[in-house]
């Protein structure tokens, strides 16, 4: 192990700069290893070098990695660069693979992860050894699954466990070749505020002209770093040429980056913050009471219906409300998403008032 890894990632402290793993979507040969890592350690922006050695296919016949044989290009790319690396592990075999070859990170892809035999396996294969453990989020947006993966790891007694938000399979999005969904990385940060965030724009993006933004999104929020592929030639990668970027862009785009502290010392503005924050405080307590009148109206409403044999759900009033609320929102700034996802909220625990009168 690297010795400066663990307090880089695990310890961090408020001046720290954000964490980069970067390197290929998939090992390909020794020679693209070494160049595109010894590259990527001369741009001085990355902290840990990663390398696609098993890769997780959706159909049989495509490029599913050149396996044990490219961990020691890895360990040689280590010893050359000074870095860490980095490596996904999918089954038992894979992590003593990676064990035997000092492989210094490993992490548990998406696939894995919404697998709680195949992330039990990788626990137990890992029990009594020191090695950080980082945890992609599941395919699908199921925070449970992504909760449950971390839990294994830390009953298995692995103390360094981390994340890595890679954005959830989305139907129908086009932005992303996964849609971020960037409140649930957020509320597995509240649940385990002290864990370390990666986000993996590569696979967010799904191409490069969008990395730039999700990257900088991600340290918006507070995320302590991303994890980003680089190719020493992306367009003849054997996987995800299109996500891939050389080392030189790479430095490039991190250089771009605003690094965001997630407070200061500063009083002038602690002040105003307190200040704005009592605003939200005072104005959250008035919704919550208006919210609360608005439900004892659906009662009433749900009582007449009872008394005259109507039922629940009036589509036509439903849409009425959708659409006025949809111009209102508009008028001040809301997005059509939010009021929608909003006035779904709502409309649901109104059901479900009624619902109970209608039972009573």
């Amino acid at each position: 192990m690297v010795p400066t890894m663990k307090s880089a990632l695990f310890n961090r402290q408020p001046d720290d700069k954000p964490f980069l793993i970067s390197g290929p979507c998939s090992a390909e040969t020794e020679e693209q290893v070494l160049d595109t890592c010894q590259r990527l350690a001369a741009t001085g922006k990355v902290q840990a070098l990663r390398a696609g050695i098993w890769k997780p296919r959706t159909k049989p016949g495509m490029f599913e990695g050149v396996g044990t044989k490219g961990l020691p290009w890895l360990k040689k790319a280590s010893e050359l660069t000074g870095l860490p690396t980095a490596v996904e592990v999918a089954t038992a075999k894979h992590v003593e693979d990676c064990l035997a070859f000092g492989i210094d990170i490993l992490w548990v892809g998406a696939r894995t992860t919404g697998n709680p035999f195949s992330v039990q396996e990788i626990a137990n294969a890992l029990r009594g050894v020191d090695v950080p453990v980082l945890v992609k989020n599941p395919i699908h947006p199921e925070l449970e699954l992504w909760v449950g993966a971390v839990e294994r790891l830390q009953k298995a007694g692995l103390e360094h466990v981390g994340l890595i938000h890679r954005g959830f399979s989305s139907y129908g999005n086009t932005d992303f070749r996964n849609a971020p969904m960037w409140h649930l990385p957020i509320e597995m940060k509240r649940r385990m505020p002290e864990m370390p965030l990666l986000c993996d724009p590569s696979h967010i993006c799904g191409r490069r002209d969008t990395l730039f933004a999700v990257a900088q999104q991600a340290l918006n929020l507070g995320f302590d770093g991303n994890m980003i592929e680089s190719h020493q030639n992306p367009d003849a990668a054997w996987s995800d040429a299109k996500q891939q970027i050389t080392p030189e862009v790479l430095r490039d785009l991190i250089e771009g980056l605003v690094w965001r502290h997630e407070t200061t010392d500063q009083r002038e503005f602690l002040t105003a913050l307190a200040s704005f924050r009592e605003q939200i405080n005072q104005l959250d307590a008035e919704i919550m009471q208006l919210l609360g009148r608005r439900m004892g109206v659906a009662e009433k409403i749900g009582q007449y219906k009872k008394e005259n044999d109507i039922t629940i759900l009036q589509t036509a009033r439903w849409n009425e409300v959708l659409e006025r609320a949809l111009r209102q929102g508009k008028s001040v700034g809301l997005t059509p998403e939010f009021v929608e996802q909003y006035l779904a909220a709502v409309h649901l625990e109104s059901i479900n008032r009624q619902s109970r009168v209608m039972e009573s």
